[in-house]
């Protein structure tokens, strides 16, 4: 096998998550492309809770389909997950006897399994290390017997993992590890599935998750000041700062609620640092009007939405692309914000600092979406080479400037000079008024006019910058794709898939996601005869959004789906088949003009 999709689920505090991370990370430090989410149920304390592993020798995209490997520590649990936790014939599962049901009797639907394993998991467990704690390390041990996977490593991290607790500990996890592969070894698949090696070239890789990286990314990029509050799944980029900033000079304020934080990192941006704040759904809500101080007053600040599904309370600990509507409009007044979306933990630094450079280049709000997938979910990614980023910083006054020091000048590329307190001369009123090149208060409506067009029209190169767009595939196919955020590696997947099948299919990958860069858009539409644009949201947003400003065709459609159901790379596929079907029997002849494939 060259790649393989472990499924997991338990109650909390089973280790269930903790086996997945110590798979992944043995995986990694061998040279496998790895990737690995997480999804739990929204209690604060125990409940359900499960990981995907999906392993290989070849780059991943997405956590991949149809489970491979299904582990079931009880039924309860591992049922309430659902469509994220898909088993289909290919699927061995293995769960714990104490459930008392027999192989034929497991509650999967009738669904036709490639084999099923009884196996005395909590049993095993008390007897290696004298409690059930360890039975995700007989998990473990199965995993490594039954597909050949990461042994050395595997026991390694565990050594790591323990050695701070005891020898005892660590040898009881290891007797543990044995037992499950001794028990793999006495019980060998019908059919025999070996993981293949990986290339020894490739060399152990980074792992890391979405939020570490975007963390670690706004600290690159200049960020000395974060306010923020708490917020699933957010948080971790705030527990990042609070661990590292202090080291180059910045500083954290976890204010009382999510208002205050988003005006301590205003307040900083205004005293000339960069400035951040990461929240979720919720608090997207609650920060909206201080993101029109910092419109109106032109202060760069970058704010991370990690979205997750709603409305309100919604799904706090599942994956959703719903708040694009509310990164876009969420403002009164004539209001224009940047919206940015990585696509996955690899890309997540490009898009972080990318972030920082808009939003000081000028001198505006810079909404990240990232989603709950991308910002939680665990990835392999190559060593980053710090020389290929470029950094920006706002635009500051001349001494000539300050004299008689004019702090929105109308400009021709509408981006003023931006002093800071301490700087001699440079003192101006930044308030939520509206106000004239001097920053004085104004009711007239032709200085609100002028002001209203500087804000908006500094923002028009954003639509022309074709390097935050990134095509894939032939640009005259006829076939096309267009996905963003964690969706994107889906239709990544996709439309290898489709290529391989002989079908002939481009893929739009956006990270601007707003303002609509209308010139690329339409540019991409030529030719296509039939596509998808690809959401995890009930609405189809992005779709919703390009038809307001660019014309789509109408043989182009939405494919969209609810939060906590992903979407299948297969199905994306069978969606490209079905339309390259329906455009050839329309055609006239049976040889269609996609890549000269007989449907």
């Amino acid at each position: 096998m060259d790649d393989l999709v472990i499924g997991m689920a338990g109650s909390g505090g089973d280790g269930i998550v903790s086996a997945g991370e110590s798979l992944i990370a043995a995986a990694a430090y061998e040279g496998y492309h790895a990737l690995m989410t997480k999804s739990f149920g929204s209690q604060v304390r125990g409940g359900e809770s499960s990981c995907r592993v999906r392993l290989s020798t070849r780059r991943l995209h997405n956590p991949g389909g149809a489970l491979d490997v299904a582990v079931a520590l009880n039924w309860e649990d591992f049922l309430k997950f659902g469509a994220e936790l898909p088993v289909g014939e290919n699927t061995v599962v293995i769960y714990d006897t104490k459930t008392g049901l027999a192989p034929d009797a497991i509650p999967l639907g009738g669904v036709s399994l490639r084999q099923v394993f009884a196996v005395p998991i909590g049993e095993m467990a008390k007897s290696a290390a004298g409690t059930d704690k360890a039975k995700n390390t007989v998990v473990l041990g199965l995993i490594a017997g039954w597909f050949g996977i990461a042994r050395k490593s595997i026991l390694r991290g565990l050594e790591k993992k323990f050695a701070k607790k005891g020898a005892e500990l660590v040898a009881a996890n290891e007797r543990a590890f044995i037992l499950g592969e001794q028990f793999a070894a006495e019980h060998p698949l019908a059919t025999p599935s070996v993981m293949d090696a990986p290339d020894p070239s490739s060399g152990p890789k980074i792992l890391t998750d979405g939020n570490d990286m975007c963390a670690a990314a706004a600290i690159f990029a200049g960020c000395e000041f974060f306010g923020g509050y708490p917020i699933t799944p957010s948080t971790e980029i705030m527990q990042y700062f609070t661990r590292e900033v202090w080291k180059y000079g910045g500083a954290v304020i976890q204010a009382e609620d999510e208002i205050a934080g988003i005006g301590a990192a205003i307040g900083a941006s205004f005293a000339g640092k960069k400035s951040m704040t990461a929240t979720s759904g919720p608090g997207l809500s609650l920060k909206t009007e201080l993101m029109g101080l910092a419109s109106i007053a032109e202060l760069p600040l970058v704010v991370v939405n990690v979205q997750r599904g709603g409305p309100s309370t919604g799904l706090p600990t599942k994956p959703e692309q719903s708040d694009l509507f509310a990164a876009a409009f969420s403002a009164h007044g004539d209001v224009l914000r940047p919206v940015l979306a990585p696509t996955s933990v690899a890309d997540t630094p490009d898009v972080t600092i990318e972030a920082f450079n808009i939003a000081e280049r000028y001198q505006t709000p810079v909404i990240v979406l990232s989603d709950q997938e991308v910002a939680q979910r665990k990835e392999t990614v190559d060593r980053i080479d710090p020389a290929r980023f470029t950094i920006e910083s706002r635009l500051v006054p001349t001494d000539t400037e300050l004299t008689n020091y004019a702090r929105f000048k109308l400009t021709g590329d509408g981006i003023s000079p931006m002093s800071h307190p301490g700087m001699k001369g440079g003192n101006y009123q930044g308030a939520g008024i509206e106000h004239n090149e001097k920053a004085n208060p104004t009711g007239s409506g032709k200085v609100h006019a002028a002001m209203n067009a500087k804000r908006f029209d500094k923002l028009d190169p954003l639509k022309h910058r074709r390097d935050l767009f990134h095509i894939e595939g032939s640009l005259t196919a006829p076939l096309a794709l267009v996905a963003w955020g964690s969706i994107a590696g889906v239709c990544r997947e996709a439309r290898d898939r489709a290529q391989a099948d002989g079908l002939d299919v481009k893929l739009l990958v956006p990270w601007l996601l707003y303002p609509i860069a209308e010139d690329i858009y339409r540019e991409f539409f030529v030719g296509v005869k039939a596509g998808l644009v690809v959401e995890l949201s009930h609405q189809g947003q992005l779709y919703r959004l390009m038809r307001m400003f660019t014309d789509v065709p109408a043989t182009v459609t939405s494919y969209a789906r609810n939060g906590a159901n992903p979407i299948q790379p297969k199905e994306v596929l069978a969606e490209l088949h079905a339309q390259a079907l329906k455009l050839n029997r329309s055609s006239a002849t049976t040889e269609n003009s996609f890549g000269g494939l007989t449907l």
